[in-house]
């Protein structure tokens, strides 16, 4: 399994909830459009609470956990070739620039490693619904 994790600013003109709504209507529309062999495309949005000690909230630093997962490196492959594709590039930019801060877009493979825990046999995955 390959998963890449993107790391993601909003735009600093929109609101948090402008922000879900434009990603979950717009955005992920077209990452399902380019991005179809991936496993699974995964938006985590980050909440921000309280620090634990002084009770101050913090805005965080990104608003969203963008999770793509591969089953093969060649899969992995045919997307990141159709990723690279001109016209994709700018398809995808064009939407990015009113919707992200750019400048703090963050990326990262990784290689992810699972405890088994006592009684965890009996529940399914976190976030996921029966």
């Amino acid at each position: 399994m390959i998963k890449l994790i993107f790391m993601l600013k909003r735009h600093p003109d929109l609101t948090r909830d402008e922000f879900i709504a434009r990603y979950e209507s717009g955005h992920a529309r077209l990452g399902e459009k380019h991005v179809q062999n991936a496993a699974r495309y995964v938006r985590r949005y980050l909440e921000p609470v309280a620090e634990l000690f002084t009770g101050v909230e913090i805005e965080p630093a990104h608003d969203v956990i963008t999770e793509l997962w591969f089953d093969t490196h060649d899969q992995y492959t045919a997307a990141m070739e159709r990723l690279a594709d001109p016209a994709v590039v700018a398809e995808l930019v064009a939407d990015e620039e009113t919707l992200f801060d750019r400048s703090k877009h963050r990326l990262f493979m990784v290689d992810e490693r699972d405890s088994v825990l006592a009684g965890a046999a009996d529940r399914m995955p976190c976030g996921e619904m029966q």
